[in-house]
């Protein structure tokens, strides 16, 4: 990966934490910093990488499915194993959908 990819990297995750964060109620702003969610962002592109998700043949629609409650899951448990904190999986729940919700707005552009 060139310079300019890494570049883009951090810049692309730099602008889904910020969406994260805005997307968040505030009692979990103050709970989930910028380095817990850029950790997140890390487990769930780990998981998409091991899961076989993004070898999916899309459906009609264009569509692959996802199965969020596995993600949540694998999130869960790899914050616990990393020693990151113990996280409500209904909270990790909004930061995926949040994710996904950026990922899909940059679609629309």
């Amino acid at each position: 990966m060139a310079n300019d990819e890494f570049l883009e990297d951090d810049i692309d995750d730099q602008k889904t934490v910020e969406y994260i964060q805005n997307a968040l109620p505030q009692e979990l702003k103050e709970k989930y910093s910028e380095d817990t969610l850029y950790y997140i962002l890390d487990v769930i592109n780990d998981w998409f990488m091991q899961s076989g998700v993004l070898d999916q043949e899309p459906d009609g629609d264009g569509f692959v499915n996802i199965d969020n409650d596995a993600l949540v899951a694998y999130i869960v448990k790899e914050a616990k194993h990393d020693n990151m904190g113990s996280f409500p999986a209904d909270e990790i729940m909004l930061i995926v959908q949040a994710e996904a919700d950026y990922v899909d707005s940059l679609e629309d552009e």
